[in-house]
């Protein structure tokens, strides 16, 4: 009889668990929200089991009112601290020196999240500055992402990415607080903006007697 090799006996190993612990234990080290898929493989059980055992565990959370929650964010699960806690753990964590989004990067996050696909110079016209430099330091952040090309120019499309959900809390883009509460003439604003604002194309002619400022990346 020849000897069950080390990666035969984990395999059983990880099958005889029990589940509940066994997805608190995975969960805490993840570094990105893990899909009810990849858990169930990990696992070795059915899927709907570790999707019940998840929101089972997401409940009592809740209802144990545990400084963290269990949430499904951008098509996976991942702990995050409850809303009510979250300065307890900057005072702790980031002691004073949190690396934010300047103001102009969260403007422009915004400009995309609402209006994507987007290109930059849609951007541009909507902020009324050139946002190049800001663009460039959300891609590197990893929070927006190429999109294609805009049939009618070229010019690239941009998007927000799933780093930008898992970031925000979110399950997808639809929960996206609605903007008609806050900027009732939003529309009749960025109509007024986008008058008089020229192509920030840097080999378009420059509008006589119009001077921009550009954004500095944070």
């Amino acid at each position: 009889m020849s000897a069950q090799s080390p990666v035969g006996e984990l395999s059983g190993a990880v099958a005889e668990l029990e589940l509940r612990p066994a997805l608190e234990a995975v969960l805490m080290v993840v570094d990105e929200p893990a899909t009810e898929e990849h858990l169930a493989k990990i696992l070795q059980r059915p899927r709907r089991a570790v999707a019940d055992a998840l929101r089972e565990l997401a409940d009592e959370y809740t209802v144990q009112k545990r400084g963290f929650e269990l949430r499904l964010v951008a098509g996976g699960w991942r702990f995050y601290t409850r809303p009510e806690y979250a300065a307890a753990v900057e005072g702790f964590v980031l002691d004073g020196q949190q690396a934010r989004l300047t103001q102009a990067a969260l403007e422009t996050l915004a400009v995309v999240a609402y209006r994507q696909p987007v290109s930059r110079s849609r951007v541009s016209a909507v902020r009324g500055v050139n946002c190049d430099g800001v663009m460039r330091t959300l891609l590197q952040r990893g929070l927006v992402e190429e999109a294609g090309a805009e049939p009618e120019t070229g010019a690239i499309l941009y998007r927000t990415t799933n780093y930008f959900l898992e970031r925000m809390g979110l399950r997808g883009l639809d929960e996206l607080p609605e903007l008609a509460p806050f900027l009732p003439e939003a529309d009749a604003i960025e109509g007024e903006t986008q008058e008089g604002v020229p192509s920030f194309d840097p080999d378009a002619p420059e509008a006589p007697g119009y001077e921009y400022t550009q954004d500095t990346a944070d």
